[in-house]
């Protein structure tokens, strides 16, 4: 029996299940609505569904690399105890082999052993971030990924040119908990610093700073901000006596990612 782009719809309205898993059960059982709805329920699809609105605040955070490539893939669920399980961690390690292999997009690839993940475990699963860095010629990537309880929690890609391998390592462990959102001062959105100027020059007021001292006070107080936001000038964490970008010297950044649960 044929079916419609209507007849999927009205499938995926009634039973919640996504909309290739109705084009398929309505493709394995010769376009009957009926039985199409009870495959889904058989196969558990409509019921993960039903579970998409849940809090997915759990996870692993799974890195790798290979040869110039680093890559990292979030996937997130319901409870630390499923983000734990061997077939979870399992399918974000696979994943994130495929991503370093071919690219972030890649992911789609995996969707129906993905939606299959979603029905063994029973929780609200889904990717978050996914990050690629493809070093240039000569250059090296550094990582660091932190595991907890089992599983990794917190992963950081860097890529270093005119350094070294032990200085991308170190600089993917600093990034790791100096949680930078920039590079350089220079990155940050012109209408983010103002936003925080604003804030910052608000606080100083509202603190009884003198009138003529408060530009200063501000200008002090958004290098602070800098030091906070943009990698190159916080305080490096093995030697808060000089910046990250002091402890460089002539090597420079190229990239970093940081993908962290939660």
């Amino acid at each position: 029996m044929d079916f419609t782009a209507q007849d999927v719809k009205a499938l995926r309205d009634s039973s919640g299940a996504g909309m290739m898993d109705c084009k398929k059960a309505l493709t394995e059982n010769d376009g009957d609505m009926d039985a199409a709805k009870k495959w889904l329920r058989e196969k558990g699809l409509a019921a993960s569904a039903n579970r998409e609105g849940r809090d997915a605040t759990q996870g692993v955070v799974a890195l790798t690399v290979v040869g110039n490539v680093g890559a990292i893939v979030e996937l997130k669920c319901e409870t630390d105890f499923t983000a734990g399980s061997d077939l979870f961690k399992g399918e974000a390690e696979a994943l994130v082999a495929l991503v370093a292999e071919k690219g972030t997009d890649a992911v789609a690839e995996r969707t129906d052993k993905f939606e299959e993940l979603k029905v063994t475990l029973k929780e609200n699963i889904s990717i978050g971030a996914v990050e690629r860095i493809e070093a240039g010629e000569g250059n090296d990537i550094g990582s660091y990924q932190h595991v907890q309880g089992g599983r990794g929690v917190n992963g950081v890609l860097v890529e270093v040119e005119g350094g070294s391998p032990e200085l991308a390592h170190d600089l993917a462990v600093h990034v790791a908990f100096a949680r930078p959102t920039y590079l350089a001062k220079g990155d940050v959105p012109d209408d983010v610093v103002a936003a925080e100027r604003a804030t910052l020059e608000t606080i100083t007021r509202n603190e009884g700073k003198p009138e003529q001292a408060i530009e200063k006070i501000v200008d002090g107080r958004i290098n602070g901000f800098f030091k906070d936001v943009a990698l190159l000038e916080q305080p490096y964490a093995k030697d808060d006596k000089q910046s990250v970008s002091q402890f460089i010297g002539s090597a420079s950044i190229k990239a970093f990612a940081q993908v962290e649960i939660g």
